[in-house]
């Protein structure tokens, strides 16, 4: 299928390589129409309006937020078409706070296990990625980026420290206020799927398409899509500069863009 539009991409905003002003540039190299900007926990501060245009390609302000679940699992919530409001711009000042002292609490723990200065500093915005990518280009390590997870700051590794996040409920409020539509993101990425698809009784999409990188049953999510009347999502989750490798043709975004009411 060709990528019309790719709706799940980051920035340097957040954990993503790519500076917003190359994503045209990368849209056009994937063929690329149209592109959600869904930076983790926080809004782009260059883009002041639910949808524009930047240099010639549309681009959707959107937002990705992670939750509690009630089933115990953490999910991912993706909001389109955002309007801040004070009150979730509040929630992402708090969750940036304790990103930046959790990512420095992780910096510290890897440096100790390791015995290497990172050269890496907690900021705004700051995940994983960032500190795998320090620890990969360290002279004196031998772990690539997938290896830093696997071993060191991967969930339950030696080094990796939570994150206190939004409860689901709030965060659904939140974004609902503030969003035109509001969906799961990637379900077959959790380790309950199925717990995490009866969460979309409460929102409005879910995300189809997704480079999971193995073959997934899509049967439990189409089921959802028409219990529910949930409009499909669909990106590529680039953290790099490669768009496309999922999202909606041009059919599936007029009505992806039809349901989100701005």
């Amino acid at each position: 299928m060709s990528v019309f539009a790719d709706l799940h991409v980051h920035t340097t905003n957040s954990d993503g390589e790519m500076e917003l002003s190359e994503l045209p540039e990368a849209a056009r190299d994937a063929g690329v129409s149209i592109v959600a900007v869904t930076d983790h926990d926080r809004l782009h501060p260059e883009l002041p309006t639910p949808v524009g245009v930047l240099d010639g390609v549309t681009v959707v302000h959107g937002v990705e937020f992670r939750v509690e679940a009630p089933h115990g699992e953490r999910v991912d919530l993706l909001g389109y078409g955002v309007t801040p409001t004070p009150e979730l711009t509040a929630e992402l000042d708090r969750l940036q706070t304790d990103r930046e002292e959790r990512g420095q609490r992780i910096i510290e723990n890897v440096e100790d296990h390791l015995g290497v200065d990172l050269g890496v500093e907690a900021r705004a915005g700051i995940g994983r990625p960032h500190v795998a990518r320090a620890i990969a280009d360290h002279p004196d390590t031998d772990l690539d980026f997938k290896g830093a997870f696997d071993e060191l700051i991967g969930n339950g590794g030696p080094c990796f420290v939570a994150r206190d996040v939004t409860e689901f409920e709030r965060g659904v409020e939140l974004l609902t206020d503030a969003c035109g539509l509001v969906g799961l993101a990637h379900p077959f990425r959790y380790d309950d799927p199925e717990a995490a698809l009866e969460l979309t009784e409460h929102l409005d999409a879910v995300e189809r398409y997704y480079p999971y990188d193995r073959e997934v049953d899509t049967r439990p999510v189409e089921r959802a899509i028409a219990d529910h009347d949930l409009v499909p999502t669909g990106g590529s989750d680039a953290h790099d500069h490669t768009l496309g490798r999922a999202g909606l043709s041009k059919p599936e975004y007029r009505h992806f863009r039809s349901a989100v009411s701005l």
